[in-house]
């Protein structure tokens, strides 16, 4: 079964699906793994509802930090912002299916982190974010 996942991880390294910017958007953040150089950039479109009309991702790094954002993209349309703000890091490694040392940890969180810091409307992303 983690075969399964790691092709999907690196499918959607080399194709993902939510890449890109949206314009205009209603929410922006971004920021940087400075273990390894990862960098997530996250914009997000919310209807008249509190929902994520629309959201996409940009970035640079391995792939597991980019097919963990494209997946949590994925994963978040049509949530309400109440609800992005109670995912946690189990969501993120559900969404991966396998499981993950230390480093590879944060780099899988990074658009979790980013993703909180935009909702909450914060200047700065905390790992407190993603516990």
């Amino acid at each position: 079964m983690e075969d399964l996942y790691r092709e999907i991880i690196i499918d959607r390294y080399k194709s993902p699906h939510y890449r890109g910017h949206l314009e205009p958007h209603d929410i922006a953040f971004a920021d940087s793994n400075p273990l390894c150089g990862d960098h997530i950039e996250i914009t997000v479109r919310v209807d008249e509802n509190g929902r994520i009309a629309d959201a996409r991702f940009d970035g640079k790094g391995c792939a597991i930090s980019q097919a963990s954002a494209d997946l949590l993209i994925e994963s978040v349309i049509g949530k309400s912002l109440e609800e992005v703000k109670r995912l946690n890091k189990q969501d993120v490694l559900d969404l991966l299916g396998i499981e993950l040392g230390p480093v590879r940890l944060k780099c899988a969180l990074l658009s979790l982190k980013v993703l909180k810091a935009g909702v909450y409307g914060l200047g700065e992303a905390s790992d407190d974010l993603v516990e």
